[in-house]
């Protein structure tokens, strides 16, 4: 496994991160509170990143996406993704003048279009993907 950090990361760059469409690692423990209900039995997290409210989270048998909807943030779409149905991921690592990198996820049965993720700078997407391909691999 590898070893990832709690994410612990100043709860301000993650808000500015958020504003900026990027996502930022977020608080495994805020995460496990506010989500576990979510989670099978025996079911962890591994890592989550966040926007403003929209969530990613890595558990060791699937992607779960929280797609917070609407001012008010009452509607929430749960999408629940098997690491066995990606095929196919890719990321864009952020160039010197770009503020941002991405991850491109292929899961099958959503058609030719990927999902894309934007990540801040510092949210090492190199770890990202070495963490998708931990998963998917298994």
């Amino acid at each position: 496994m590898l070893d990832f950090d709690s994410g612990k990361e100043g709860r301000n760059m993650s808000i500015i991160s958020g504003l900026m469409g990027n996502a930022a690692k977020t608080d495994i423990d805020e995460v496990k509170k506010d989500y576990g209900k979510l989670l099978g039995e025996h079911e962890e997290i591994i890592q989550a990143y966040q926007w403003v409210r929209d969530l990613m989270i890595f558990t060791d048998y699937r992607l779960l996406l929280v797609d917070v909807q609407g001012a008010t943030g009452k509607k929430v779409d749960y999408h629940s993704i098997p690491y066995k149905s990606i095929r196919h991921f890719a990321v864009e690592s952020a160039g010197h003048f770009d503020l941002d990198a991405e991850l491109k996820i292929w899961v099958a049965g959503l058609g030719a279009d990927p999902l894309v993720y934007t990540f801040s700078k510092d949210a090492d997407v190199y770890k990202v993907q070495a963490l998708l391909a931990e998963c998917v691999g298994r």
